[in-house]
């Protein structure tokens, strides 16, 4: 069954899954953003010279490895933000290559996405050649 657009009460059943998953998104930033500010605290003073050097090294790679996740999650949250808006414009799950409806199964497991399947692929296909 194809529709042009979502019903409200469907988009009300979007708003509440993208609410939640911004809130679940919102507590595992502020996990990484806690964990990088303990590893700035937690210094190395006590450790002979070259295991400090070593545990330096490592704790430099592991606070990059938190940074990216922490920067991938604060676009997590920006793209499920533009997701809500989408909502309330009554565009949501309208992809924006075909201006086909994304199926909702989609929409379930990536509520920020704007491409269906089709387009999405087409766009990896064509970025190949």
């Amino acid at each position: 069954m194809k529709h042009k657009s979502y019903s409200q009460k469907e988009l009300n059943e979007f708003k509440i899954i993208i609410t939640k998953k911004i809130s679940e998104a919102r507590k595992e930033l502020v996990k990484l953003t806690n964990s990088l500010n303990n590893m700035n605290n937690n210094g190395t003073e006590d450790t002979a010279n070259s295991l400090k050097n070593l545990e330096d090294s490592s704790l430099t790679l592991e606070k990059e490895q938190i940074g990216y996740l922490a920067s991938r999650q604060k676009k997590f949250i920006a793209n499920l933000e533009l997701a809500l808006i989408r909502i309330e414009n009554k565009t949501y799950g309208i992809c924006r290559i075909t201006g086909n409806i994304i199926p909702k199964s989609r929409l379930i497991l990536v509520p920020h996405t704007t491409l269906c399947i089709e387009a999405k692929n087409n766009m990896y296909f064509d970025r190949k050649k």
